[in-house]
């Protein structure tokens, strides 16, 4: 019988080569990962450059879409690296804002479940003199908050889809912490650079959070650019809302049909009754009147698809069960050169729901895109900005509040 000994060298130069074999292992599987940059990502991409100066490729409304899009996939992977436990070496994430000349500021933490819900991603001016792009292009935003949609992982299911509850039971986010947070942020990084060149977007239910976390801060008369992809609109509040003002509707109709008698009698009693019974469960965003909305305020981007349930009430009227619905003729459409949003609606034929509602799709190189007329969801949506009693409107649109 004869024993192998090996020597501490042999042993040593056997502990390199596997970890060297691990480490190479481990490029290729993030060489080909699904969600690497070079994988899944935008393709015929325009690199910046030194003719950025001249002609901004920020200044292309396809390219902005395709960036913005970009970073808050960066959000849903540095989520995903945090899960993975993945070393800042084989990372997904800093791929996806690397190439357009970004740097992570900071991060946005869920306190529930520890969990990465958005990002600061700022203008990495280091970065861009190093391919002689000497200053900021223009269009490009100083610094954008990115909020992703939920997550069907684990560790962040539970509190992803809590908060989808509670935008379907109640159509606000706002008892949320992920709310509070990003609303702190959003509004210390417009008073660092100002409000025209921060931007804020989300998908999903990130989109969400960054709808009425812009319109928070539009009542303070703060605006920032906001994009808004595949945004949730169905909603159980929105639906009971419906059914409360159509029956106040049919009750006054029945009212004025009542002999004048009677009338007066319902007018003191009955219409008190319906009206508390109604106001007291059913939240009535029609209170806000005469809401106007000028080209140069506050003018969220939203980014929809038909086949997407999620968003579809955006455009389908059946969808959101407005149709025939004679109470909010006057919020179908802009008038007096006044305008709400910027609807944008994918025109590809029918799709699957996973397709319609993913992120992909925005920066496909196929992407078809159509502006739509603004729906009377999105002017419901927005009703209660710019109303007179409302929060001050003293700081300008571009200037930090003092």
């Amino acid at each position: 019988m004869s024993t192998q000994i090996t020597s501490p060298v042999m042993k040593e130069e056997e502990e390199k080569e596997e970890g060297t074999n691990e480490v190479v292992q481990e490029e290729e599987e993030e060489a080909s990962h699904p969600y690497a940059f070079h994988v899944s990502g935008p393709r015929n991409l325009t690199t910046l450059n030194w003719r950025d100066l001249i002609s901004s490729s920020w200044k292309d409304a396809n390219y902005k879409r395709t960036v913005i899009a970009c970073f808050i996939q960066a959000v849903y992977l540095l989520e995903l690296d945090r899960q993975e436990n993945r070393s800042q070496e084989s990372a997904l994430a800093p791929n996806w804002w690397i190439p357009f000349k970004y740097k992570l500021t900071q991060t946005l933490i869920d306190e529930r479940d520890g969990s990465i819900f958005g990002a600061i991603l700022e203008w990495d001016r280091s970065a861009a003199m190093a391919d002689l792009v000497l200053i900021r292009p223009s269009g490009a935003p100083k610094a954008v908050l990115a909020l992703r949609g939920t997550l069907l992982k684990s560790p962040t299911m539970r509190r992803d889809i809590e908060d989808d509850l509670r935008f379907l039971a109640w159509e606000s986010l706002k008892g949320s912490v992920r709310f509070k947070v990003a609303l702190e942020v959003l509004k210390s990084v417009s008073e660092m650079y100002g409000s025209s060149s921060v931007c804020v977007a989300g998908h999903s239910l990130g989109a969400g959070f960054a709808l009425q976390v812009g319109k928070a801060l539009a009542k303070e008369g703060i605006y920032v650019e906001t994009h808004l992809f595949n945004p949730p609109s169905v909603s159980l509040a929105m639906s009971l809302r419906n059914i409360g003002e159509k029956a106040e509707l049919v009750w006054k109709r029945l009212k004025s049909m009542l002999p004048s008698s009677q009338e007066a009698q319902v007018g003191n009693d009955g219409d008190k009754n319906l009206s508390l019974g109604l106001k007291s469960w059913i939240p009535r965003l029609s209170s806000f009147k005469n809401a106007g909305f000028g080209v140069g305020k506050w003018v969220p981007h939203l980014y929809v698809n038909n086949s997407d349930y999620i968003c579809c009430s955006y455009t389908d009227s059946e969808c959101s069960g407005d149709k025939n619905d004679d109470a909010d003729k006057e919020n179908v459409g802009p008038t007096n050169g006044q305008i709400a949003a910027k609807l944008f609606v994918v025109t590809k034929e029918k799709q699957k729901f996973h397709e319609a509602h993913g992120l992909e799709q925005w920066w496909s190189s196929d992407a078809q895109l159509q502006q739509a007329i603004h729906s009377k969801l999105i002017s419901r949506q927005l009703k209660s900005l710019y109303t007179t009693g409302g929060t001050s409107s003293q700081v300008m649109q571009g200037k930090p509040p003092r």
